[in-house]
């Protein structure tokens, strides 16, 4: 008998609750199990990071009580999070954001879609990386993913 793989434990940090919706209805197109957990704010983020470390991380920029560039400074300056992939997620393709993204620890950063497919391609992308065998910091201009 064929053992079902374990569901993969997916963090999304994000205020927007339709962006939420829009994130969870990509992950439906995934082929794999996961249990996507939602934190509403910065705080909120840590709290569950401490009660769980998840496979991955998906971080928007613009939050409550921490933005994203400060929550991603902070995991990255715990060594209990060293093996943590960190994709920030959000709308803004600020050249600044990108850069401070980049230079705090972020291992990918994409920005939200107009249409859930475009949104499983990106997703797809960033599945197809073994985390699990290695962290992986792109060049930075492949940083961004489209």
């Amino acid at each position: 008998m064929v053992e079902a793989a374990p569901a993969k434990d997916i963090l999304l940090a994000e205020d927007d609750n339709d962006d939420v919706v829009i994130f969870e209805l990509a992950m439906n197109q995934m082929n794999f199990p996961y249990l996507l957990r939602n934190a509403t704010d910065g705080d909120m983020l840590f709290v569950m990071l401490k009660n769980k470390v998840p496979y991955i991380l998906f971080l928007d920029i613009h939050m409550p009580c921490k933005d994203g560039i400060a929550c991603i400074v902070e995991i990255r300056k715990n060594k209990e999070y060293d093996n943590l992939p960190v994709i920030m997620y959000t709308s803004n393709l600020a050249a600044k954001m990108i850069e401070d993204s980049f230079r705090s620890g972020a291992n990918f950063y994409i920005t939200k879609t107009n249409t859930i497919n475009a949104l499983v391609e990106k997703l797809k992308k960033i599945f197809a990386v073994d985390w699990n065998s290695y962290m992986h910091y792109p060049p930075q201009g492949q940083f961004v993913l489209s």
